[in-house]
């Protein structure tokens, strides 16, 4: 039976779920206005704002999917002692999601992204992030909560979103992935080149294509399906991955298990944004492997969100109306 025709039962699995997302936290900040003189200083816009809006970014947007899902995440991260981290404790509980994976730390500072946009068109976007991997004492605070949530809660995956702000740490993988794999709890990333290597005995594995081919060195067309399938078998039987999915953009998604590999080709959509998408797409896999889908049944129910968010503008959640609508049509 296809996922389509059964949407409505993986759905309503979906809400009883658990899952653990540790990643880079970050804010996104937007500032709109508008522009209509060059300033005398330079010869750049000058942007009387209007409007200033603050939302959680990076991991957190795949809690905020899971959440939009109706099931349950907990976020593990670490923020910095600073104003910015009290906007993100403060967001997050505003958002019904739980602290007690997040670490608040005087040796970070926390992840913002400020884009500035005039007459609706992004001018200028400026970053405050530290990308130095935690120090041992921050890891060991965070690692410690990650395995009391493993070991005290009924968790029904756990993901790994890794923005390369160095809160994803070599120690933080290996602890996470030992206790995870002793509950036989199933553990799913989305990587960055950093640590591209570094994860072992994963359940799904989810590079974008420019990730694969950059995390691997290896020149690839994306069009060459046998090309991507010899680069993905390296990645099995290295790292003992039982399932890689590879986001395609406008071809779709390819994924295999090893043994059989499929391309699930891209519905034709009018793309508006792809910002978040990913965080979509490792949400719906995170929820849809916890309840129990294939994965040729998972990446094609992930290929449908994250097309369906491609046509907003901004980073927005799927929902499971949005889901149940586009099953329909």
């Amino acid at each position: 039976m296809s996922v389509k025709s059964n949407l409505q039962n993986v759905l309503n699995e979906f809400s009883k779920k658990k899952i653990l997302i540790i990643g880079d936290v970050m804010i996104d900040e937007y500032l709109w206005g508008n522009v209509n003189r060059i300033s005398p200083e330079a010869p750049v816009p000058v942007v009387s704002c209007t409007e200033r809006e603050c939302r959680m970014g990076g991991a957190a947007n795949v809690a905020i999917n899971v959440k939009s899902l109706g099931a349950n995440p907990i976020m593990c991260s670490v923020i910095g002692e600073d104003d910015s981290g009290i906007l993100f404790t403060r967001l997050l509980k505003k958002r019904g999601m739980t602290n007690e994976g997040i670490v608040i730390s005087d040796k970070r500072q926390t992840t913002v992204k400020t884009r500035v946009i005039g007459n609706h068109q992004q001018l200028l976007r400026v970053d405050h992030e530290m990308t130095s991997f935690l120090d041992k004492e921050t890891e060991s605070a965070l690692l410690e909560k990650i395995i009391t949530i493993l070991n005290t809660k009924p968790i029904d995956a756990l993901v790994f979103q890794d923005y390369d702000k160095g809160v994803i740490t070599l120690g933080i993988i290996e602890g996470a992935i030992h206790i995870a794999n002793e509950k036989k709890i199933p553990v799913l990333v989305d990587p960055k080149k950093r640590n591209f290597l570094n994860y072992k005995f994963v359940t799904l594995f989810k590079p974008n294509f420019k990730e694969l081919t950059e995390g691997l060195n290896v020149s690839l067309d994306k069009s060459n399906s046998d090309g991507i399938f010899n680069a993905v078998q390296k990645l099995h039987q290295k790292n003992r991955i039982k399932n890689i999915m590879v986001t395609l953009s406008e071809k779709g998604v390819f994924i295999s298990n090893g043994k059989e590999c499929r391309i699930i080709p891209a519905e034709e959509r009018d793309v508006a944004d792809v910002s978040g998408a990913g965080d979509t797409v490792i949400a719906i896999n995170a929820l849809s492997i916890a309840s129990g889908l294939d994965p040729f049944n998972t990446a094609s129910l992930a290929n449908l969100a994250g097309g369906l968010v491609c046509e907003k503008v901004g980073v927005v959640p799927v929902t499971p109306e949005m889901l149940l609508d586009e099953s329909n049509s």
